[in-house]
């Protein structure tokens, strides 16, 4: 499971277009509103929908379970490893 937070850190990095080190967002942080650290926002979050459904073939269509899911890396890993349809290494 850690090389998949990794590999999701990486992708939130590049996809969001931050400047920082994937290595340093924490598994937990809070990763969207403007009080947190990366201050993702709706089009990130559409902007990482699409690499996600890119990636891992995964689709998220309820705006609360997004909401669950994107709060930090722990929970979109634990998310993905259950909907991971392209066969993808989780």
């Amino acid at each position: 499971m850690t090389d998949l937070k990794l590999a999701l850190k990486t992708l939130i990095v590049e996809t969001c277009d931050k400047d920082c080190d994937p290595a340093s967002i924490a598994d937990d942080e809070i990763l969207f509103g403007a009080g947190t650290r990366l201050a993702l926002d709706s089009l990130d979050a559409l902007q990482l929908s699409i690499a996600l459904q890119k990636r891992f073939g995964v689709r998220l269509t309820d705006s609360k379970e997004t909401r669950r899911v994107f709060a930090n890396v722990a929970s979109l890993a634990r998310w993905l490893q259950t909907h991971n349809k392209a066969g993808v290494p989780a």
